[in-house]
């Protein structure tokens, strides 16, 4: 019993919850490998130009399972993660995408979760999840999903200490459960706003945080956050969450925004996508009347990584000059697009 699973979307926020749990009921995890220029390609490849580019990853992940000869591929429908709180069109009907663009021979595993409707809760989900496998126990079910809570809330509480994503996800899957905390002192700090499959997926991203730690910048996401303190930011917007990811966009922003730690806002959001081009336009207007500085980085299939590097170098110096003129930062201490330094 074997699943392959496509780095992309849902990936990055249930890969611990379902690793745990499929791996408690007796199913095989396969991984996709890491997206590459190629994994863009092949995706883009096969959808209409104005798909957004974490669906196109996805499509080109889906692609690489194939090519390493896995048969059942998971690919949920999210419907709602909580009642009146819906996703995209896109992740809704991401099984209908996949299956009406890829014509490889495969088998779809495609559960739906659906908390605004009766009997599409997660119990159901995961029920969906191995039926194929021909599991329909529901106590052995169950069970299993102790065991992926107990590997996801490992990699929740090593997320919010501040551990890399990565090493976060390696330590929960192996099992561990460990407390770091970064003690490099950053002259200035941003909070990186954005979903968890445009900051982690390292093509889309660009690994901009490591950049931005290179620059001297301590780097803040939504993950660092509590479920209260994201209500909190999106209630200090003055908004109510509607979309499934908002939290992600306003609550992050709407927090970190009346934060004094926080020196600037960063933004990463995908081409063409709906949901978060309203989102930014609250943010925008927001960040003005606490004057927080904002960067907007839009993504998608042609991003060019050295114009990537100058806006973001371009940002960080107006902040560190800004700290500069505030007496903060000593004269002369500015980052490069390698180390800090003097000079």
């Amino acid at each position: 019993m074997k699943l392959g699973i496509p780095r992309g979307l849902s990936f990055y926020s249930m890969y611990p919850f379902l690793y745990g749990f499929f791996s408690a009921i007796g199913i095989e995890v396969i991984l996709s490998d890491k997206t590459t220029k190629k994994t863009l390609s092949k995706g883009s490849s096969l959808v209409v130009t104005e798909t957004c580019l974490p669906v196109k990853i996805f499509v080109g992940q889906v692609l690489n399972l194939i090519e390493k000869g896995v048969e059942n591929i998971f690919v949920p429908s999210i419907q709602s993660i909580a009642p009146k709180i819906y996703n995209c069109s896109k992740i809704r009907g991401l099984p209908d995408l996949i299956r009406n663009v890829v014509k490889k021979p495969f088998n779809m595993i495609e559960p739906t979760l659906d908390k605004s409707q009766k009997g599409q809760g997660l119990y159901q989900f995961l029920l969906e999840c191995v039926k194929p496998f021909g599991i329909v126990d529901m106590e052995r079910i169950k069970k299993a999903s102790k065991t992926g809570w107990r590997v996801y809330n490992n990699f929740q509480v090593m997320l919010k200490s501040g551990m890399p994503y990565e090493k976060a996800l390696k330590n929960a899957i192996a099992g561990k459960l460990l407390i770091e905390k970064d003690e490099t002192e950053y002259p200035v700090s941003i909070a990186l706003v954005s979903h968890a499959y445009n900051i982690y997926d390292e093509r889309a991203s660009m690994k901009v945080i490591d950049k931005l730690n290179k620059m001297g910048v301590k780097v803040y996401t939504a993950y660092q956050l509590t479920e209260e303190q994201l209500e909190e930011g999106v209630a200090s917007l003055g908004q109510e969450i509607y979309w499934a990811n908002e939290a992600e966009m306003t609550g992050c922003a709407g927090y970190y925004l009346k934060d004094n730690k926080i020196d600037g806002l960063i933004t990463i959001t995908a081409f063409g996508c709906g949901p978060d081009s309203l989102m930014l336009e609250r943010v925008t207007r927001k960040s003005k009347q606490f004057n927080k500085p904002l960067l907007n980085l839009t993504i998608d299939e042609h991003t060019g990584e050295a114009g990537f590097i100058t806006r973001l170098e371009a940002f960080v110096d107006m902040l560190y000059r800004k700290k500069r003129m505030q007496g903060i930062v000593e004269e002369g201490f500015a980052p490069t697009s390698n180390v800090m330094e003097f000079i």
